[in-house]
């Protein structure tokens, strides 16, 4: 099940692309954009961690950190950032506990075949640490701006 709308963001610490940790709580007074993604450098993951990359000055000028999580390894999210020139901080949740908090592990079907895997979902929390909006299923085209209007919106600052 999702977190939903309203509720408490579910606490986390998760070690960054750089080994460091990254704890929920020490974000508070600050919007989190929170991103759930399937797998470092497959395409759809890499054009949104590109995407919010691009943005992210924008998004910190209006207060805001973007954290994108995946089950990948510290290991592959600093060669992710490397390799394909990305600003945004990845947090490895190897242990699938976060993305099971957050209600993003979920069964998948491909070819026929089903698994478990993340489905790309964002979360926006505000600065108390409460989930103002969720996207599920996510289709990475245009969805950067989207994130950013809702920001925008819910901070009350001109379009």
């Amino acid at each position: 099940m999702y977190v939903e709308v309203g509720e408490k963001a579910p606490d986390f610490c998760l070690p960054d692309d750089s080994g460091k940790e990254i704890c929920l709580k020490d974000l508070k007074g600050k919007w989190v954009v929170l991103y759930f993604y399937p797998k470092d450098n497959t395409p759809g993951c890499t054009k949104e961690a590109q995407d919010f990359s691009e943005k992210l000055e924008e998004f910190e000028k209006l207060g805001a950190v973007v954290l994108g999580v995946s089950p990948d390894s510290v290991e592959s999210h600093r060669k992710f950032k490397e390799k394909r020139g990305l600003k945004v901080t990845l947090l490895s949740d190897v242990n699938k506990e976060i993305v099971q908090n957050y209600g993003v592990w979920q069964k998948k079907k491909m070819c026929g075949r089903e698994y478990f895997g993340v489905v790309r979902t964002t979360y926006l929390i505000d600065p108390q640490g409460n989930v103002v909006h969720v996207w599920k299923r996510v289709r990475v085209k245009g969805h950067v701006d989207k994130v950013l209007e809702k920001i925008k919106e819910l901070s009350g600052v001109d379009q």
